[in-house]
């Protein structure tokens, strides 16, 4: 797989979109989305993204499978305010034997402003040995796919 930093910026019709409402608690004293919230946007989105994939999460867990972070980094670009309707932006970057990368790009939904850009890494693993395991076919080629042109949203935005 392509390394995704090389691609240039996430267009919607090639990557996975999750919509959201930034709310007032995540909010921090200067007014602007609080930095550690967004390692809980990366979770949320990332969420969603295996849901579409696998179609519930919970089917991992009955395969016991799961995934573990092993890295996340995090650069912000621009701040997001209280009542902001953001899009996480996500496509699959590296598969490895055990792991992968998913690259996120954070917009404001009513234009093309990057937030701020991840790179989160896991590590799959069998929950009842708490051990990593290897991809079988099935995990391996819907993550190597990811779900370019699927859109879901939290935000109730217009239109």
């Amino acid at each position: 797989m392509t390394d995704p930093s090389t691609q240039g910026p996430a267009r919607p019709a090639n990557v996975f979109r999750f919509r959201f409402r930034v709310r007032y608690g995540e909010c921090d004293a200067q007014g602007v989305v609080f930095n550690a919230r967004f390692a809980d946007y990366v979770d949320i989105a990332v969420n969603e993204y295996i849901r579409t994939l696998f179609g519930d999460y919970r089917w991992l867990l009955e395969q016991d499978r799961d995934i573990q972070v092993v890295s996340l980094t995090v650069n912000w670009k621009s701040p997001a305010k209280f009542d902001d309707v953001l899009e996480a932006r996500i496509r699959p970057g590296r598969l490895g034997t055990t792991s992968f990368t998913l690259h996120l790009q954070f917009m404001r939904y009513d234009e093309e402003t990057t937030i701020a850009e991840a790179d989160i890494t896991y590590v799959l693993i069998q929950p009842s040995l708490m051990t990593k395991v290897g991809f079988d076919e099935l995990i391996g080629s819907k993550l190597q796919q990811g779900a370019a042109g699927v859109l879901v949203s939290h935000a109730g935005e217009p239109g």
